[in-house]
């Protein structure tokens, strides 16, 4: 007879009922990644069309793009505002051709982008760590922090940069949580980049991050075949050769194919200065443009001032469409503070628990913020905290989430994000253009001098 087979000692595994995955122990908020950012669009779309003449940097980008809509045209196309990739000024040209050249078409882009930018950046955090709170706190911080939702209304090209920056960290995030799905996945991340770079420069610096990780990852593996072995972190059955042609030539021819249509802004005697340069040799003077020394600016600003939430931008005050009008830019003011502490939690934690979605974010706002600290831009904005901001908020989301699983301090994880709701009520007026009582209601929110 045979014997009985020893039981399992206390917490072993159960070989009949396998431990639950990450994704199979939380119901995934799919349902929650559609529904922020309707409620978003629905809230970005009041006074779009308000103010009804371009305002602050759309005077630079809106003229550019009517210039694509005169490529053919026996006038010829004039190549304006060289110092930036041609893609974001290509989408609202398209716009304007659809829907007119009014403040309807320049901006809807923006509202399309935006949109989507909040719901990759949530299915983004939702697959590099399968904790439903935090996805869902995540949509609710990054919605109402204010940066994403000022240039989810304005004509710039800083919109279309975060959300193909967005869609590339969803599908990063995504072939690392599901292999098997992980060379489509690694391909769309690819393209993402290049189209990410060809809206912005900023975005280059995060754009080599996807590879870099997978590099990383490889190499710490220790595997002898480094380049060709199929094995390991952080995409099983991937080959570092084969991602580097995901994650590095993809994005590179992308991003040179953005440039195509610039080669019809000529006029009837000039040829195009990309045809006559050729592109490569043109970028010298993007690289130029972008580094030659400007005049100070009023709102100018320094990252240790975007940090600590000190210096923001009025993009606009004046007296327009009958009554007067503000939009100011700066961050939310209880969670651009309370995402500092987040990030220190989430590198000390995410290194002692090996919980890499932790780390990343740290990282990832060191990267994006780093950026800016050497970059040989001598006038900076707090616009340009915009792509640091959002790792920021996932920073303060993951660290909420840690907190909602606590008794005593639970209460901490729901009240932030309801804070910033009600804060993001309150200062909805000057986020949005609303009518204002008179030219000095201004100061009914600037609540420190840097904010003026």
């Amino acid at each position: 007879m045979a014997s009985a087979a020893p039981p399992l000692p206390v917490n072993a595994p159960d070989p009949a009922h396998p431990p639950l995955s990450p994704y199979q122990s939380e119901a995934d908020p799919w349902i929650w990644c559609l529904a922020i950012p309707l409620v978003f669009a629905a809230l970005t779309s009041i006074r779009l069309t308000i103010p009804s003449t371009p305002f602050f940097d759309e005077v630079h980008y809106l003229p550019a793009a009517r210039e694509f809509l005169k490529i053919g045209d026996e006038t010829g196309a004039q190549y304006l505002n060289r110092e930036h990739p041609l893609l974001g000024k290509q989408i609202m040209a398209l716009s304007m051709h659809w829907l007119g050249d009014n403040p309807l078409g320049w901006r809807l882009p923006s509202l399309v982008f935006g949109t989507l930018a909040l719901g990759a950046s949530m299915r983004a955090i939702w697959h590099a760590c399968a904790e439903r709170f935090a996805t869902i706190s995540f949509g609710v911080l990054l919605a109402t922090g204010f940066p994403l939702f000022v240039h989810a209304r304005i004509a710039m090209l800083d919109i279309f940069m975060v959300a193909f920056l967005a869609i590339a960290a969803w599908q990063f995030a995504a072939a690392i949580a599901e292999p098997e799905r992980g060379r489509w996945r690694l391909a769309l991340t690819g393209v993402a980049l290049g189209l990410a770079m060809g809206a912005k420069w900023n975005a280059i610096v995060m754009a080599m991050v996807p590879g870099l990780t997978f590099f990383a990852a490889r190499l710490s593996a220790g595997r002898r075949r480094l380049v060709m072995s199929r094995r390991g972190l952080p995409v099983p059955g991937i080959s570092l050769g084969e991602a580097f042609v995901w994650l590095g030539v993809v994005p590179l021819a992308i991003y040179a194919l953005t440039f195509a249509p610039g080669y019809g802004l000529r006029t009837p005697l000039l040829p195009s200065p990309l045809a006559s340069a050729g592109l490569i040799a043109f970028h010298a003077t993007i690289l130029d443009l972008q580094s030659q020394v400007l005049m100070p600016h009023t709102y100018q600003s320094a990252w240790p001032q975007w940090v600590t939430n000190t210096r923001g931008i009025w993009y606009l005050y004046e007296f327009t469409d009958n009554a007067q009008r503000g939009v100011l830019l700066i961050g939310n003011p209880l969670t651009m503070l309370a995402g500092l502490p987040a990030l220190v939690w989430c590198l000390i934690s995410g290194l002692y628990r090996l919980d890499w979605a932790r780390v990343g974010v740290a990282v990832g706002y060191g990267v994006a913020l780093g950026f800016w600290v050497i970059a040989p831009k001598p006038v900076q904005f707090f616009y340009h905290y915009t792509v640091p901001s959002c790792f920021l908020f996932a920073a303060l989301a993951l660290a909420l989430s840690d907190v909602a699983g606590t008794q005593r301090y639970r209460w901490i994880a729901y009240a932030v994000p309801i804070g910033s709701a009600a804060l993001f009520a309150i200062f909805f007026p000057i986020l949005t253009a609303a009518p204002l009582e008179g030219p000095m209601s201004f100061t009914w929110w600037t609540w420190i001098a840097g904010w003026r």
